[in-house]
């Protein structure tokens, strides 16, 4: 399948979510994470601020805020930077994500723990974004364990994500009914 139809598909589904069903899901989805051994020995961690479609990490982020080191991702061109997370020091920044505020950048090679947000994923680890390729040329440059995060529809056979040579693969995906997936590694 392609990346537009699963795109399309998995835009398609989220539409169909109420309210409810979205807390449920990141609630499951986030117990799992903390509930790693790789989350738990985690200092540094880099989590995304979610958007109204995407599982919320806004719960994860205030439950955690002051036990864990938190960063986010800034749009800056064509590339991320990655900043301290404060609450009080962030902004609506590009896409309309909010986005940490200041010049402190970190460097992707300080963080432990990442955890990529995507349209989809397969048990391949492979995944599809929004399209624009930033945490590919994130991840790129990345050594720490990353955590994919999503809905249990989101979450494709192997192989039926089409992998392009500059994609990289995450190390583990939690998906909210089926809990912690570790990706085969070839």
């Amino acid at each position: 399948m392609n990346k537009d139809d699963i795109r399309a598909q998995v835009r398609a589904r989220k539409t169909m979510l109420d309210q409810a069903e979205r807390l449920a899901a990141a609630s499951r989805v986030f117990s799992s994470l903390a509930s790693m051994a790789a989350f738990t020995m985690a200092e540094r961690v880099l989590i995304y601020h979610s958007l109204p479609d995407e599982l919320s990490t806004h719960e994860f982020l205030d439950q955690w805020e002051g036990r864990k080191q938190f960063f986010l991702p800034r749009v800056n061109g064509l590339d991320l930077e990655i900043l301290p997370y404060a609450r009080t020091r962030t902004h609506l920044g590009a896409f309309r994500i909010e986005e940490p505020d200041g010049d402190d950048t970190a460097d992707i090679n300080d963080m432990d723990l990442i955890v990529v947000p995507a349209v989809a994923y397969d048990r391949s680890g492979n995944r599809v974004g929004r399209g624009k390729g930033y945490y590919d040329r994130l991840l790129a440059r990345a050594k720490a364990l990353t955590v994919g995060v999503c809905y249990d529809f989101q979450l494709f056979d192997a192989g039926e994500i089409e992998a392009e040579e500059h994609d990289i693969p995450v190390h583990f995906i939690i998906a909210d009914r089926h809990g912690v997936i570790r990706v085969p590694r070839h």
